[in-house]
C-alpha cells in the first residue's frame, strides 16, 4: 500500500506518484477519508495526476486529528514536499476545502490552483453537534444533513453506516477546526485560479457561501450541481468530473 512517512508516522494516499500531469491533491472532509474521491481518482487520471490522502488520524493514516486548519494545511504541504509533487493544484471537501484555501494563503508558490467542494469562507458548526460529540456521541442527525434528494438508498445509507463506525472524537476534532475556521476577509490575497463546486440541496454550505466565494475570490468561478447534497462528489460524480475536467485544462 502507498504510504509517505513524516516524523515517524505513515501517511496513506491512494494514486501514482509517478503518473504523469498536473498533481492533483484531494482533501476529505470531517470524519471522512481517501474514498471520498475514488470516483474522481478514476475519471481524471487520464489526463492528470491525482493523489486522495487520508489526513492525519483517519482511514489508514496513522497520526492523530488535528482541532485547527492551519496544522492540516501545514501537514498538507509537508506531505506534498515529501511525494515531490511540487506545484499542485489542491481540491478539498468541506474541511479538505478550508485546508485548501489555508494552503493557497500560506504556500502561494506552491499553488497552481484550487478546486473547492461543499466550501465556504467560513464554516460555523452547529453548537448541539459539538456538545454531543463532545460527549463521545456521533450525532444521528449527521447523515440527513451530509446527502441530497436525490441520492441513492444504497448511497445514504453506506455513507451512513460510515459516519456510525467513525469515531466521535475524530468528528470533534474536524468539525472544532471548521467551527474556529474564518478566512472571509482574507479571500481577496488568492490570486489562483478558483473553481468553487456546490450541490443545489446543500444544508451544510449552501449556495449561498460559494456564491459569497465566487464574488470575493479575484479568480473564483462557482459551478453548481443541480439536486445534490453535500456530499456532491459521491451523489452526482459525472456532473462533478466534467466541472473539474473543464477546470484543469487550464494548467
Amino acid at each position: 500500500m502507498p504510504y509517505i512517512e513524516i516524523d515517524n508516522n505513515r501517511y496513506y494516499y491512494a494514486g501514482d506518484l509517478n503518473r504523469e500531469g498536473v498533481p492533483l491533491i484531494f482533501c476529505h472532509g470531517s470524519g471522512g477519508r481517501h474514498h471520498h474521491w475514488l470516483y474522481q481518482l478514476k475519471s481524471l487520471k487520464n489526463f492528470a495526476n491525482p493523489i486522495a490522502v487520508d489526513l492525519p488520524g483517519h482511514g489508514r493514516s496513522e497520526g492523530e486529528p488535528e482541532n485547527d486548519v492551519s496544522s492540516y494545511s501545514n501537514w498538507l504541504h509537508r506531505f506534498s514536499r515529501a511525494a515531490g509533487l511540487g506545484q499542485a493544484v489542491l481540491a478539498g471537501h468541506s474541511l479538505g476545502s478550508a485546508i485548501a484555501l489555508d494552503y493557497a494563503l500560506n504556500y502561494p508558490d506552491d499553488t497552481l490552483g484550487l478546486i473547492l467542494v461543499g466550501s465556504g469562507g467560513r464554516l460555523r458548526v452547529l453548537p448541539a453537534f459539538l456538545e454531543e460529540l463532545n460527549k463521545g456521541t456521533v450525532p444521528k442527525a449527521l447523515p440527513s444533513f451530509l446527502y441530497g434528494p436525490e441520492a441513492s438508498k444504497e448511497l445514504y445509507e453506506k455513507g451512513s453506516q460510515e459516519v456510525k463506525n467513525t469515531a466521535a472524537s475524530i468528528y470533534y476534532a474536524d468539525l472544532n477546526a471548521c467551527d474556529k475556521f474564518d478566512l472571509m476577509g482574507e479571500l481577496h490575497h488568492i490570486k489562483k485560479p478558483v473553481l468553487v463546486v456546490c450541490g443545489s440541496e446543500d444544508r451544510l454550505t449552501p449556495v449561498k457561501y460559494s456564491r459569497y466565494l465566487e464574488e470575493n475570490l479575484p479568480n473564483g468561478k462557482a459551478h453548481i450541481i443541480k439536486g445534490a447534497g453535500h456530499m456532491a462528489m459521491l451523489e452526482k460524480p459525472d456532473q462533478v468530473n466534467q466541472a473539474i475536467s473543464n477546470f484543469i485544462k487550464q494548467f
